[in-house]
């Protein structure tokens, strides 16, 4: 089941997706589930058989916003490829792996959706692209086990940690770098679990007009996703519609020789199997 949450006729709703036809589930579930995070807190088992519902429109006659609207935590690993720690590391940024998770924060507001413009930062040429497997969380947990860590999983989702370089590198601490505003992408939609029983076979292609930079698999993850799930749920309980994103592969812009970065006028496209494409301009705001 592919999960949206999404715009038609200056209302916001959310729904799903089967072939080209949107189901309305907002409509249905009006007065009982605002948004897709509180349809997550209830259960997915709330919908039930697609087929009971008749579609409103096709989806090229919305606008999609991202999957989840409103998450409490966007949770994102660094350095979770050892070929990306390779390049990171002959560009002197770390000097070895890390034995935990190298867990980081972003904001909502420094994402936007499918197909809208990312922002480009202006005050620093060092716009990079990331394309990443992103986790979505279906059940509360707190210091959840790595053994019952699948179990909190409501499905699966694509991100762009669009980071600025410089600014990220300002000091130790890379926050700055990773929440400019409108920076980064996150959709189109979310996936459900039972459609990807292994997040370990998936490829993730990040292409910048139409050039594949970067092309690997899923599989040389360094922190499993149950690992991740683990590590961040210790910190604070993880709610319904929080977002983990895994890391992402080598072929970043900034170990590039010359670097690549992203410009305005540029397309960012991040392909990952049983997913589809996550699309976005790159603007001068």
């Amino acid at each position: 089941m592919k999960l949206i949450s999404f715009e038609r006729g200056g209302a916001a709703s959310f729904g799903a997706v089967v072939q080209d036809q949107v189901i309305d589930l907002g409509q249905h579930f009006r007065g009982r589930f605002a948004t897709l995070r509180d349809l997550l807190t209830a259960g997915l088992q709330e919908v039930g058989d697609l087929g009971q519902y008749t579609p409103v429109c096709t989806l090229s006659e919305v606008t999609l916003l991202k999957p989840i609207t409103n998450p409490e935590h966007i949770w994102c690993l660094a350095v979770n490829y050892a070929d990306h720690h390779k390049e990171v590391e002959s560009a002197g940024r770390v000097q070895e792996l890390p034995k935990q998770p190298a867990v980081f924060a972003r904001f909502n507001d420094s994402f936007v959706a499918q197909g809208q413009d990312i922002w480009h930062p202006q005050v620093s040429e060092q716009f990079d692209y990331e394309g990443e497997l992103a986790v979505v969380i279906g059940k509360a947990g707190h210091r959840i086990s790595q053994e019952r860590a699948f179990e909190h999983i409501a499905g699966y989702t694509i991100l762009n940690d669009g980071s600025v370089r410089d600014w990220q590198f300002h000091t130790r601490q890379i926050t700055p770098g990773k929440n400019f505003y409108r920076s980064g992408s996150i959709g189109p939609w979310i996936v459900t679990a039972d459609e990807i029983p292994d997040p370990y076979a998936l490829r993730i292609e990040t292409r910048l007009n139409g050039q594949v930079l970067q092309s690997d698999l899923t599989e040389l993850m360094l922190h499993k996703i149950p690992r991740f799930i683990e590590y961040a749920s210790t910190i604070a309980p993880l709610q319904p519609g929080d977002i983990l994103a895994t890391g992402t592969p080598s072929g970043v812009g900034f170990s590039r020789t010359p670097p690549v970065w992203m410009r305005p006028g540029d397309v960012c496209e991040i392909a990952i199997d049983k997913i589809g494409t996550l699309s976005n301009r790159i603007v001068a705001p």
